[in-house]
């Protein structure tokens, strides 16, 4: 590095800063994060990309667009709603075999608790006979549109834990969510909103946070917007009062001009972050407030979804979560924390299933019918299931990775099967077991990327979002 240039010269080298040496020596370090960065689009996607979050183009032709995911955080039961299990109802208040329990780890409860049947009944619906219980019977009509997976199993018993694998791949913080490295692999084809937005609609946020839809260690560009459900999307995306679109314009040129001679002087790519940011938040208020205004949608689809224009709900933001992935959204998310019945579990399974059943069947027939679902991925799910034991009395169950029930449709999945096989009692998956790394790989397949390829350099090693882990699930594809 050559640093023997006019402005050095004379000088005590303690007096050197820090900023002057990152912008002024020949390779400066943000310099080289910048040319990483360029290098990574240019991996990623295609050659004509622009910038982060410009087209980019796969591995191989994909199959899925885009992608919704309902994330039902809390822990939805199987065992209630997927799962049948005549033998647990049979074996209700008994003791579960010792030799099913032998290093088995739970959340609250002891492993010795006894056995508590299913809660509601079943029935097989459709063409495919597909077993639904009758908590859902619009999922029931939508079934042979659906893939559901019932030998799902993850690595965690408890929620952020638990929600950071499925969202990041793994149980700490720090790494980046499956949306923003779709982003990462294919940017976006919105250019008036964020490439993935995210919703939260349950009774609290995710106990995973903002980690669930962060991009770690990838530039910040990739990572999930928080859109409200009510009034403005974004806080503060209104103008004040006495600033008008001419002011506002002004100011971002000023903003921008400074910005951008910052970004030439240290190459630091978050600096581009800032720029694209202001940009987006500009373009936004008039974008935004059009895109998430359902009252626009005819009386037939609101109806379809349950939905009363200017009242917050889940159904309402399942609709606008179409719009959003029409107006070329890359990545929409809603977490729906709801599900963690560790006791009253029939009362409030019933009312979270009431609150969501109509809307998940919604987004369905809506799609499939907008020609949208063959190329539209829709993940359904939560971050473990509930344990075949009691919890709460007679009424409640506790964490469980072993074993759960996710639904995938559109998007390259294959319609109307069951895949995967729990034991007698829904305790532990026994044939076509899908590991949370697994699903993520399915998923990028899906998107049209090999999940070993997409990776990331950073701290010396290259990352993705499987890890070291990870297979297609062949078994579930069209």
């Amino acid at each position: 590095m050559n640093c023997q240039d006019r402005e050095y010269r004379g000088r005590n080298p303690i007096d050197v800063s820090r900023r002057w040496f990152l912008g002024q020596c020949g390779v400066g370090l943000g310099a080289m994060a910048l040319r990483e960065l360029m290098a990574a689009d240019a991996v990623a996607g295609s050659p004509a990309a622009v910038g982060p979050m410009s087209p980019k183009t796969p591995h191989f032709a994909p199959k899925a667009k885009r992608v919704l995911f309902l994330f039902m955080a809390g822990g939805p039961s199987h065992l209630e709603m997927f799962d049948e299990k005549p033998q647990l109802a049979k074996f209700d208040g008994t003791l579960p075999p010792a030799e099913l329990l032998k290093g088995y780890r739970s959340a609250f409860i002891n492993p010795d608790a006894k056995l508590l049947g299913p809660k509601f009944k079943f029935a097989r619906h459709g063409r495919s006979g597909t077993q639904v219980s009758e908590l859902l019977p619009h999922t029931a009509g939508v079934v042979d549109e659906i893939a559901v997976v019932k030998g799902m199993c993850t690595d965690s018993f408890n929620h952020a834990p638990g929600q950071l694998m499925m969202s990041t791949g793994s149980m700490i913080f720090g790494r980046p969510s499956l949306g923003a490295w779709t982003c990462y692999g294919l940017g976006s084809e919105a250019n008036d909103l964020p490439g993935f937005i995210v919703f939260s609609t349950g009774k609290k946020g995710p106990s995973g946070g903002n980690s669930n839809w962060g991009s770690g260690f990838l530039p910040t560009v990739y990572q999930g917007v928080q859109f409200r459900t009510g009034g403005d999307p974004v806080l503060y995306l209104s103008n004040p009062d006495g600033v008008d679109q001419a002011i506002q314009r002004d100011s971002l040129d000023a903003i921008h001009a400074l910005d951008r001679h910052r970004l030439d002087a240290m190459g630091d790519p978050e600096i581009a972050t800032r720029i694209n940011s202001y940009e987006t938040a500009y373009r936004m208020q008039m974008s935004a407030p059009e895109a998430m205004d359902v009252s626009r949608e005819p009386r037939h689809v609101l109806d379809l979804y349950g939905v009363e224009p200017g009242k917050a709900s889940f159904a309402g933001t399942c609709l606008l979560a179409r719009r959003l992935l029409e107006r070329g959204v890359r990545f929409v998310e809603i977490f729906h924390e709801a599900w963690d019945q560790h006791g009253n579990l029939t009362a409030d399974l019933k009312a979270n299933c009431a609150e969501t059943d109509r809307a998940c069947a919604a987004l369905i027939l809506d799609l499939k019918q907008r020609g949208m679902l063959e190329d539209t991925l829709v993940v359904w799910g939560g971050e473990f299931g509930r344990t075949p034991m009691v919890q709460g009395g007679s009424d409640g169950r506790d964490h469980h990775p072993n074993a759960f029930t996710m639904w995938m449709a559109g998007g390259g999945v294959k319609p109307g099967i069951s895949h995967g096989v729990t034991d007698d009692l829904g305790f532990d998956v026994v044939d076509q077991k899908v590991h949370v790394h697994d699903l993520n790989a399915t998923i990028l397949h899906l998107l049209g990327f090999d999940h070993t390829r997409l990776t990331y350099r950073f701290q010396g090693r290259d990352f993705r979002l499987t890890d070291v882990h990870g297979r297609v699930v062949s078994e579930i594809l069209a």
